[in-house]
């Protein structure tokens, strides 16, 4: 996480960090509703806060009528930073037939999400088996994670389903921006192993520089979740470096893997909210 100190910065009451925080819950609820309501749940709320918490100190540039040139990075007081879960509904798919009609159904989701641009925005993610001995070639992608909204994100177990049209469609479809950090590399091993190519990429850590500033820095995914949100991306090796081919996957490599996924897409939300930085 980066760091950065301030010489005027003061602490916000709580009805303060309440007001900041309903403009993220805002664009939250704004994103649910757009979605079917029919056929998903909408995420969980954090059930973990108290009123009484002091959760963070935020410079007192953000409620400045001057503005200010770059973005202000929150610095969070708690120890132990609350966990970002993904609390929608998760639609673990693994065979053909059910890849293929949930590829589908999220094509014609994402002709409604698209804005003036004619451009709609995807949280994904791929995992594999790695490989730890010498001379043994990692696994080839066997899951891909998509997250469109904060009601459900999609874990398509493809090692087994293979790739249907429909969900080949999606990936090549330039329209649907697929947003992550280290997405080039994802598009190159996805090409590699199963011959398909992701058109129209958006790196989040490119975009963090681009809105945060302060120089060009590496952000991993953890670390700008923290920086933005103040929460802990969990990435237990365990279940990171675990077998994605196994089947079906555990409830905790699913809540991983659709976690990761969700919170690509809500970055990118928040980020692209952010001015440019001014150096």
């Amino acid at each position: 996480m980066m760091s950065s100190s301030w010489g005027d910065e003061e602490e916000f009451t709580e009805e303060d960090l309440l007001a900041i925080e309903a403009i993220e819950a805002s664009h939250l609820s704004q994103s649910s509703s757009s979605s079917s309501s029919s056929t998903v749940r909408p995420a969980n709320s954090n059930p973990n806060q108290t009123p009484n918490q002091i959760r963070r100190q935020l410079p007192r540039s953000i409620t400045s009528p001057t503005p200010s040139k770059r973005f202000p990075l929150s610095r969070c007081r708690a120890k132990n930073f609350p966990a970002m879960r993904f609390g929608g509904r998760i639609l673990y798919s693994k065979t053909a037939s059910e890849v293929d009609r949930r590829a589908m159904q999220l094509l014609k989701v994402l002709d409604t999400k698209k804005d003036h641009s004619g451009r709609a925005f995807i949280g994904f993610d791929i995992e594999w088996r790695p490989s730890f001995r010498k001379g043994v070639l990692p696994g080839k992608v066997a899951v891909v994670q998509i997250c469109v909204d904060n009601s459900y994100c999609d874990v398509m177990q493809i090692i087994h389903s293979g790739i249907p049209q429909s969900l080949q469609h999606l990936i090549e479809d330039s329209s649907l921006v697929k947003v992550g950090i280290g997405i080039d590399g994802d598009s190159v091993k996805l090409f590699h192993d199963h011959g398909v190519s992701i058109k129209d990429v958006e790196d989040l850590s490119d975009l963090a520089n681009k809105k945060i500033g302060g120089g060009l820095k590496k952000w991993g995914l953890a670390s700008l979740t923290e920086t933005l949100v103040c929460k802990e991306l969990l990435k237990p090796h365990r279940i990171r470096l675990g077998n994605w081919e196994v089947r079906p996957l555990s409830k905790e490599q699913l809540q991983y893997a659709a976690t990761d996924a969700y919170a690509s897409w809500h970055l990118y939300h928040v980020l692209k909210d952010l001015p440019d930085a001014v150096d």
